[in-house]
């Protein structure tokens, strides 16, 4: 049970009603930053230092909705800033998404939170490159992507040569010659 820094217990539902109201400037600034997201862990330990109340339960269980309750009518999603420590959104983001948007398809989960984040960043009035920014996934889902896709090719890489010899290497990296 979340308590305050006094050690007076509050109840899940008042701590996070108070969690949200701290979180929503925090996400407010976050979309003002072109490509901006903040973790699930940052937010949590921000919102619990600005309330003062704490809790040992662990985050997944109350952050997404924290985030969630951010929300306020015809906004985009603020909730598609927070991300997990390997920059993905979760399944709390998927319930959001059907609870705001209820009917939508969703083919790939992390680039439609792109796109929200898109959304955020000129809803809250980011500095947006000249063309206007493009949805862009997370850097660590980009690169977990790219790489899945070199592998997904073959695409190897690329041949390394001995710089006396100028024969190609073999795996070990050291010339035989």
């Amino acid at each position: 049970m979340p308590e305050r820094e006094d050690g007076e217990f509050v109840s899940m539902e008042k701590a996070e009603a108070a969690w949200a109201r701290a979180a929503r400037p925090i996400l407010e600034r976050t979309a003002a930053t072109y490509n901006g997201f903040i973790t699930y862990g940052d937010l949590a330990k921000m919102v619990q230092e600005d309330t003062g109340i704490n809790t040992k339960q662990l985050i997944h269980y109350w952050v997404g909705e924290v985030a969630f309750e951010c929300q306020r009518p015809n906004e985009p999603l603020l909730s598609s800033l927070v991300v997990s420590a390997t920059q993905e959104v979760g399944p709390g983001y998927e319930k959001a998404v059907g609870a705001v948007y209820p009917g939508i398809e969703i083919d790939d989960l992390q680039m439609q939170a792109a796109e929200e984040r898109l959304k955020c960043y000129r809803h809250f009035g980011g500095t947006l490159p000249s063309d206007g920014g493009t949805p862009t996934l997370a850097p660590k889902v980009q690169e977990r992507r790219t790489r899945a896709r070199l592998r997904s090719t073959g695409a190897a890489r690329p041949a390394q040569y001995c710089p006396t010899c100028h024969l190609q290497l073999p795996m070990s990296g050291r010339c035989d010659s």
